[in-house]
């Protein structure tokens, strides 16, 4: 784990997004590049991209420290930013949703506006204000774009009116059982939320999106979810954060059904195994333990359906865990 000073926070990059950086050889190019791509305010492009959206992806950090992703949608329109420097959210409070609970006035979040039928993705960071009386204000302390890579292509319609409730009760769960080790199993999305804390008590919350080829999410016997990390933009904001405090919120969405399944745990980024070999296009590993299980079935009004392209193209040339096991299989014949 890292303490983050404030000598760190003057550069665009804390210590844990630092040293993943030094490890791959970049250190020194990405201080750069981070000084050009993360700005304190929202760009116009960005200004005009996030009203469109139909979901907005959150991160949070509950009073107990744990992190959680979050998916919440309503029609286009409910994101708007009435001045660079700020992101209006028009939502209502949703007691069912454990990232709810880090929502408060004050509190730090990240957010990611992801379009998966275009394959277009921006990010932002900042803290809430709660001054109005339908949703909360964000102080943008970081927004940036990202690239389409492993975002798999996916049209969406609304079956409800977002302010209707899902008929479904949320489901404590004690272990992943065999639904959601299936739901898991077959992803090729999920959305994972991270945190770092700074020595004066300030946070910077983050969430990404994750995807590869249906299984690339790898469901231990003893519940451990191994996930490969695939050539990206060199940020390492999420491995940085679990670097720098080892917490981590992961959700899962059934696009077909609106179920969401939230998890928050522990993660570790690992650099060096044999599996990491065996994993096509795999960089590095992370492993992520859940602690708190959370089910929500018909949690989205929105569902989602694939085209018959809608592989991301990056993904084509990466791996599946049956391969891996096949080539580490091999090798200790």
């Amino acid at each position: 784990m890292f303490t983050i000073n404030a000598t760190e926070e003057a550069s665009p990059w804390h210590a844990g997004e630092q040293a993943l950086q030094r490890q791959a050889g970049v250190a020194e190019r990405m201080e750069d590049v981070g000084r050009r791509v993360l700005r304190n305010h929202l760009i116009e492009q960005h200004r005009a991209f996030y009203p469109q959206l139909p979901f907005i992806v959150l991160g949070t950090v509950d009073g107990t420290g744990d992190a959680w992703a979050t998916l919440r949608a309503d029609e286009p329109g409910f994101l708007q930013s009435s001045d660079p420097y700020t992101l209006n959210v028009r939502l209502s409070r949703e007691a069912d949703d454990p990232a709810d609970a880090g929502m408060g006035h004050g509190d730090a979040i990240g957010m990611l506006g992801i379009e998966l039928h275009t394959r277009r993705r921006n990010r932002l960071n900042g803290t809430i204000r709660r001054t109005v009386p339908l949703g909360f204000d964000v102080d943008v302390g970081q927004s940036y774009g990202n690239c389409p890579k492993y975002i798999q292509q996916r049209d969406f319609s609304f079956v409800r009116a977002p302010s209707a409730r899902s008929a479904g009760e949320p489901e404590i769960l004690q272990a992943l059982d065999s639904d959601a080790r299936l739901m898991i199993g077959a992803a090729d999305t999920f959305f994972v939320a991270t945190y770092a804390e700074f020595e004066n008590g300030q946070r910077q919350a983050d969430v990404s999106h994750r995807g590869g080829k249906p299984g690339f999410v790898r469901v231990g016997n003893d519940g451990v979810l191994t996930i490969p990390d695939f050539a990206g933009n060199l940020f390492f904001n999420t491995l940085g954060n679990i670097l720098a405090n080892g917490k981590a919120g992961l959700v899962f969405a059934d696009f077909e059904t609106g179920d969401l399944l939230q998890l928050t745990g522990d993660a570790e980024v690992v650099l060096e195994t044999r599996e990491l070999d065996a994993f096509e296009g795999a960089e590095r590993l992370w492993r992520f333990t859940p602690r708190r299980i959370i089910r929500r079935p018909g949690a989205l009004p929105l569902r989602w359906h694939s085209h018959a392209d809608s592989l991301s193209p990056s993904l084509r040339m990466t791996g599946s865990w049956e391969e891996a096991e096949r080539r580490l299989s091999a090798s200790m014949a």
